[in-house]
């Protein structure tokens, strides 16, 4: 096994020795590049994956776990400013248990471990402020839980609660959030925060919850407010209508003219006053029986007045005369009345009008003159008119021009578009054509290596072959023919023999190769006889 190994390590030494020096210096920087990246490859795997141990510690407790951990000889990385400490992820768990029992991390300044440490005799105004500071604490965290949000510091007022009275101080929080560079909260994230404060406290409503960032930008807004939040939020909403009628005019006449042949600009009132209508109304049910009805009758037949007093004619000082009465004749007496009582319908109806009607609307649009040289513009007003609505009798206006368009920037813009794409061409091209140089000369430099070792080991062989036949003529010069039955034991003898002498020819010139070469020569020159 040693006689291998070392006739091994001889063969490379002899080849490198053999190399030129190109082929030794491409041998020894491969060697080094593989070593290298075995190196790198083996630190990468043999590196331990860290994990967070603890987040968000205090100055005083980040300390004392890192003292910790050096007593201990446990490697650690520090992040999040100081905050974070991270071990190996198998020593995440043992390591907690093992800082737990020493009482580290010790101090807490937020959540409901401030309430963990109340004795008896703690006042209730210290209970209720302690209280406070948890809530506070407790709702930090659940913000800061949120996608982009770094830091967040909540602040309550929560007033005592009045026996005696009907009306009761409204309680009020106020949010800070500091994101991540780059990153803003959107009106949904900040809707989020504003509902996790309200429903975490008793008797908070949403409006009564203000949330703030770091450069000091107020992000909520009331909407019964008339002030710059609210102006704010009206003022998005009438852009973001104005656009989405724009893109409508906008999709028509790229189908019309061609893109980049009109431009669109649309103006819109918008009403945001909400209103409540009510009416009443009554109909008269036809073809309903009445709800009641009720007929009174009455006749009289006989002599005289049918009343129950004095019969007579009156008199001119307003007195009867029986007189006429008893002169006259038979008298009759009908009297008849009727009452129903119909069904009314009635109805009664309540609108409440949402804000964000339209009140007028206005678009103005101007085609290229080019392009639509060919088009009527009374017909782009009526596919416009069509896809946004305009409607005359509310006061819309629409105006359709067709102007030349000064088409200089979008010219420069292509080409400089067209050269910047010509020079990322050449210099793709440059550099497929070096990387193509490189490989080929690569190839070439191993290609001739290979038939220089190849030539080089032909020539050993036939150097080797040469030496052994010189040797056996020689030893059949120097033996007698011997024709005996021991013959074939003999040759066997000289197969075996000539094999082992083969191995240390090989071995020699492998050894030394300036002798070899010199015997060579000299067998050479030697005439032959």
């Amino acid at each position: 096994m040693q006689q291998k190994l070392n006739r091994f390590l001889s063969r490379g030494t002899n080849a490198f020795a053999s190399f030129t020096a190109g082929q030794k210096v491409v041998a020894v920087v491969g060697t080094a590049a593989l070593l290298i990246a075995a190196f790198m490859v083996f630190r990468w795997v043999s590196a331990p994956s860290y994990s967070p141990l603890y987040s968000n510690l205090s100055g005083e407790d980040a300390s004392a776990v890192i003292e910790e951990l050096d007593a201990s000889g446990i490697p650690y990385e520090i992040s999040g400013g100081g905050g974070t400490i991270s071990v190996p992820r198998a020593d995440v768990y043992g390591t907690r248990i093992t800082l737990s029992g020493k009482g580290l991390p010790s101090s807490s300044d937020a959540g409901y471990s401030l309430l963990d440490d109340q004795s008896l005799s703690t006042s209730e105004s210290q209970e209720q402020t302690n209280f406070k500071r948890a809530m506070e604490g407790e709702l930090s965290k659940t913000i800061e839980a949120i996608d982009g949000v770094d830091t967040a510091v909540v602040h309550l007022a929560l007033p005592e609660k009045q026996v005696f009275s009907d009306e009761q101080d409204p309680a009020t929080a106020s949010v800070l959030v500091d994101t991540s560079a780059g990153k803003t909260l959107d009106d949904e994230q900040v809707q989020a925060v504003v509902h996790l404060i309200a429903s975490s406290i008793d008797g908070l409503e949403p409006k009564k919850v203000t949330v703030a960032d770091a450069t000091g930008k107020v992000l909520t807004s009331d909407s019964t407010d008339s002030g710059s939040g609210a102006a704010s939020a009206r003022a998005k909403e009438v852009e973001a209508f104005e656009q989405s009628m724009q893109d409508k005019i906008q999709v028509a006449l790229d189908r019309v003219v061609g893109v980049g042949n009109s431009t669109t600009t649309v103006t819109a009132d918008l009403d945001f006053d909400k209103s409540t209508t009510k009416s009443r109304k009554f109909s008269a049910a036809t073809g309903v029986p009445p709800l009641s009805e009720s007929t009174t009758s009455e006749t009289y037949n006989g002599a005289g007045s049918p009343t129950d007093g004095a019969g007579g004619v009156v008199g001119p000082d307003g007195q009867m005369d029986p007189s006429a009465a008893e002169d006259g004749a038979d008298s009759n007496y009908e009297n008849k009345s009727e009452t129903k009582d119909n069904a009314v319908d009635e109805t009664v109806e309540e609108r409440v009008t949402a804000p964000g009607a339209v009140n007028k609307l206005h678009a103005g649009v101007i085609l290229d003159a080019t392009a639509a040289a060919a088009i009527q513009p009374e017909v782009i007003k009526d596919i416009i008119s069509s896809a946004i609505g305009i409607n005359a009798a509310r006061g819309d206006t629409i105006e359709v021009t067709a102007l030349p368009f000064d088409r200089s920037a979008d010219e420069a813009a292509a080409k400089e578009i067209a050269a910047a794409q010509k020079a990322d061409a050449a210099a793709a091209k440059n550099e497929l054509l070096r990387n193509v140089g490189i490989g080929g000369g690569i190839a070439l430099m191993v290609l001739l290596a290979w038939f220089q070792a190849r030539r080089r080991s032909r020539a050993r062989e036939d150097a080797t072959s040469y030496v052994v036949e010189q040797l056996k003529l020689e030893s059949a010069a120097r033996m007698p023919q011997i024709d005996s039955p021991a013959m074939a034991a003999l040759e066997v003898a000289e197969a075996t023999e000539e094999d082992t002498l083969r191995e240390d020819l090989i071995a020699l010139v492998e050894k030394q190769p300036e002798d070899v070469a010199s015997l060579l020569r000299g067998w050479l020159v030697e005439p032959r006889s």
